[in-house]
């Protein structure tokens, strides 16, 4: 009896859920697409910080900007290994 009882409460959870989600699901969709909109209008809807705005103001049309010079620290191992010619066999 307890086999029973416990495979019918699983069965009701199961619908039970499945009816919720279709009521819930477009919502959640909404929600969930706004937020995303509005993510995206931040990034690329033209919000620019006062600092982008100067700069970009002072910068010519065509003049190349570095926002950041690379390190000259790095040193590279000129040991990279053994050359090793090979013949492709067929």
């Amino acid at each position: 009896m307890q086999l029973l009882r416990t495979i019918l409460i699983i069965l009701l959870v199961y619908y039970g859920f499945k009816i919720l989600s279709r009521l819930f699901a477009p919502l959640l969709v909404r929600f969930v697409a706004k937020k995303a909109e509005q993510k995206f209008g931040q990034q690329f809807g033209g919000f620019q910080n006062p600092n982008q705005q100067r700069q970009q103001a002072r910068q010519k049309e065509g003049e190349t900007v570095i926002d950041k010079m690379p390190n000259k620290n790095k040193s590279s191992n000129q040991k990279v290994g053994e050359y090793i010619d090979y013949e492709e066999i067929d």
